[in-house]
Parts: C-alpha cells; sequence; structure tokens
C-alpha cells in the first residue's frame, strides 16, 4: 500500500485545488488553423461554452468565467474527435495530437486530469484483461494449471485496482475525478462463480456503494454510464423485444428506487430512462415508468407541472390500447385536417420529415402498399416536421404521396408532436376506426407484420 502510494504521490506532480488559475491551454499538433469548441457536459447533453481557432503554432487557449462549476467538460473538433477534461479549478495544460485527441493526450499541468487519465487508460486495460479471462473462467477445465492461473489473475487484476482508487482516494479526497471512478466501480467478482451466478451477483450488488446523493456528477457522463452498465446486466441478444422491455422493467425499477434518497439524481435518471427508452419505441417500459414514477419536482397544478411530468402523463394518453389523443394540422393549402374526423376502417399516422433519411427511403413503400388497396380501408395522415415549406411539398409531389398531408412547418416545436411525444422519425401508429392505438411500428417491416395482424394483408 505504502509502495503504490509514493508511486501516484510521484506521478501527479501538480496540487489539485490550486484555486489560482482558470485557463485551459493547449497544443494541438496538426490542427493549425482548425476550430476547437469547449462545451460542458450534464449526461449526454453538450452546451456549447465557447471556442477559439487553433493558431499557426498549434496552440489554443481558453480563459473560463469566474464560477465555472466543477464537472467534466469536452474540447473537440467535431462530433467524432473530442478530449473530455476534468474542471476543478485548476490551470491546465496540455499536449496532443489532433487524429487522437483523448489516446494522445499528456497533461504538463492538473493534477486532477493527470489522475483521470492516469485511472481511466488503466481501467481500460484492466477491463479488457477480464474480458478475456471470463471465457476461460466459464469453459477452461477446472483441474488444468492453466485455469488456476487464470483464476489468481482475475481476482489479482481486480484486487490491484481497488488498491490503486483507494490510494488516489487517500491522496486527494475532494478529486472531482475519484468521484466519478467511485462511481463507475464494479463489485468485486469471485472467480469461482458460474456464468449464471456471476450475473446474478452483479445485478444484486451493482449498486451496492453507489452515492446517490453526489449531484456534482451530474455534470458529467458518469450516471449515464453507470446507468447504461447496469442495464446491459439486463439485456441479453436473444431476447425478443417483449422479453427485454420485461428485463428493462426489473432493472429501472431497482435502480430508480435506489436513487429517490436524492431528487435530484432521480430526476435526471427518470429523465434519461424516459428519453431512452422512447428512442428504441420500448413503449411497455416506457408505459410502465409513467404508471409507476412521477417527476419528484411537479405538482398538481395543471400550469406549474414540468416538461418531465407533462411527457409522463402523455405516454400514458399513446400507448396501445388507449384512444389516440386528437389533433388538428394544417394541410398543403392550410386548410385543418382533424384525426378524429377521418372515418376510414384503419387509420396510419407517420410523423416524419423530407430530412430524414429513414423517412425518405420508407414512404416510397408506405405508398405502394397504400394504392394496392381494393377496396380502400387504410388511410394515411402524415404530419410533416419539416420547417421548410418547399422541402416538404417537394418530397411530396416529387413521391406523388397522395394521401392526407399535414404539416405545422414548426419541426419538433409542434402542438402535435408534443401531444404524441415525438422525438425521432419516423414515428407510427396504427388506429383503428375508432381511433384506439392498436400498434406502434418502429419500421415498414413492423408496420407489415401488424396489418397483418388484423388481416389487412395475406400472412
Amino acid at each position: 500500500m505504502k509502495t503504490i502510494l509514493f508511486i501516484i504521490f510521484i506521478f501527479f506532480t501538480g496540487h489539485l485545488f490550486s484555486q489560482t488559475g482558470n485557463t485551459v491551454h493547449g497544443e494541438i499538433r496538426n490542427s493549425s488553423g482548425k476550430k476547437i469548441f469547449l462545451s460542458s457536459i450534464y449526461g449526454e447533453k453538450y452546451t456549447l461554452m465557447d471556442s477559439t481557432v487553433v493558431d499557426p503554432s498549434g496552440h489554443i487557449a481558453f480563459t473560463l468565467k469566474p464560477g465555472t462549476p466543477e464537472g467534466l467538460y469536452r474540447i473537440s473538433t467535431g462530433k467524432e474527435k473530442y478530449l473530455n477534461l476534468v474542471l476543478n479549478h485548476e490551470n491546465i495544460d496540455f499536449v496532443t495530437d489532433s487524429e487522437s485527441l483523448a489516446d494522445s493526450v499528456r497533461f504538463l499541468s492538473s493534477s486532477e486530469n493527470q489522475c483521470y487519465y492516469f485511472y481511466m487508460r488503466m481501467d481500460r486495460k484492466n477491463q479488457a484483461k477480464l474480458e478475456i479471462l471470463v471465457p476461460v473462467l466459464d469453459y477452461y477445465p477446472e483441474k488444468d494449471a492453466f485455469y488456476s492461473l487464470a483464476v489468481r489473475e482475475f481476482e489479482a487484476i481486480q484486487k490491484r485496482q481497488k488498491t490503486v482508487l483507494d490510494s488516489i482516494s487517500l491522496l486527494y479526497p475532494d478529486s472531482y475525478s475519484v468521484r466519478i471512478f467511485r462511481l463507475q466501480q464494479a463489485p468485486f467478482i469471485q472467480a469461482g462463480m458460474s456464468k449464471e451466478e456471476r450475473m446474478k451477483w452483479l445485478k444484486d450488488h451493482f449498486l451496492d456503494q453507489i452515492n446517490f446523493k453526489d449531484t456534482l456528477l451530474l455534470r458529467s457522463d458518469a450516471w449515464v454510464n453507470k446507468a447504461v452498465s447496469y442495464l446491459s446486466l439486463f439485456s441479453n441478444n436473444r431476447y425478443s423485444q417483449k422479453q427485454l422491455e420485461t428485463e428493462f422493467i426489473k432493472a429501472v425499477t431497482i435502480i430508480l428506487s435506489a436513487a429517490t434518497v436524492n431528487p435530484d439524481v432521480y430526476k435526471f435518471l427518470l429523465d434519461y430512462f424516459v428519453g431512452g427508452f422512447d428512442k428504441y419505441h420500448f413503449d411497455a417500459v416506457i408505459t410502465y415508468i409513467a404508471d409507476n414514477f412521477q417527476d419528484p419536482f411537479s405538482c398538481e397544478d395543471q400550469a406549474r407541472k414540468t416538461n418531465l411530468q407533462k411527457k409522463l402523463e402523455n405516454f400514458k394518453k399513446i400507448s396501445v390500447g388507449k384512444i389516440a389523443p386528437d389533433i388538428e394540422v394544417p394541410d398543403i393549402k392550410g386548410r385543418p385536417i382533424r384525426l378524429s374526423a377521418i372515418s376510414s376502417e384503419y387509420t396510419l399516422l407517420i410523423f416524419w420529415s423530407s430530412q430524414c433519411s429513414h423517412c425518405v427511403e420508407m414512404m416510397p413503400k408506405v405508398k405502394q402498399l397504400y394504392d394496392k388497396q381494393k377496396p380502400k380501408r387504410l388511410e394515411v395522415l402524415t404530419v410533416s416536421l419539416d420547417t421548410n415549406r418547399k422541402a416538404w411539398t417537394t418530397f411530396i409531389s416529387n413521391e406523388k404521396l397522395n394521401w392526407l398531408n399535414a404539416s405545422e412547418l414548426k419541426g419538433f416545436n409542434s402542438k402535435s408532436t408534443d401531444e404524441y411525444n415525438i422525438y425521432a422519425t419516423p414515428t407510427m401508429f396504427l388506429l383503428d376506426r375508432g381511433k384506439k392505438i392498436l400498434s406502434k411500428p418502429i419500421s415498414y417491416r413492423e408496420l407489415e407484420q401488424s396489418l397483418r395482424e388484423i388481416n389487412f394483408l395475406d400472412q
């Protein structure tokens, strides 16, 4: 223990909280003239704070505003190339290469970031080693000497990593990086466990040491990473959609129940789960969450309800089996089209955009299906989320979409998108004559399956 403490002390040469500095300086090699962005991180949300251009010598500099909160921030040249920085009242000076911002970074000052990258790189290597050893533990003959060696190494890797983390924590108890490491730390796994025992152990103990009261970590991606890691324990690529939904319901119940000790963390996770499961159309999970959890900052006053609470209540209204919310949207000529006024046996409601590649690919297939009807039993109402009228009408004209076309031309800020919690396109609802929601297919293939189930298409 003393040896590790000494090594870490020598490795991190700066002082974590020198209070005197609020600048970020970097040398980004091979990047002269490139624009560099500095953004704050809040879960999966990145907010632009500042930008600059790399000077001819490859240097950049940002001066942070007084009171900039501690947390994880991002320097990037675009969506794919970025470097995360821990800001915690230090001057930061680093050197890196534009082609591998994070992998090649070296910090000349900022013990916080030296600590962060030292541990994260160690963790990445250790996790890779553990992933290699797991199949050996599961399938190698136990009586073989190599199996015994694998057992010792599997447990030794975990123990060494814990010792390093404990040492860093002892030296730098107020480190923001240590908060992140503690949150991401997985429980110790004994090598003798079977695959099933190991999975059950992780599910039961993955959250044991988590401090759900740590709101400082909301200004990072740490809570998101922890939530994703926990959900992955309940996932299986052999499961059907319904099986996955059943497992994910178990997971969100456990983690949200544990998070109730802190309203801020609880709301963050609740909002994250709602958005994530909605994005991948896990409707049963969304409905379960809406029925069993609510925004702790909401109230019964309708006018003062939070956006999250309104979103949760809307999900209840658009679950399968419910009557679809009535909407009125103007057509190309500005005449209102009311959903409830459509008298067809079935109605397919599609939220789409001419800027959405999946929509552009799907619409001709839906048109082919629509035109083949004899007699006509299905009406299609497409609600475009375009903001450019010409783009919308040109696509309709070129593709000869001869069904009901409507748009508020307000994108995702439309009233209809609020009613249906639309955050991605295409989103579809298959309705019966009474406008009861029969299904919510997420692809053309699922649409065909839904239509077969109501004997609209041949089986």
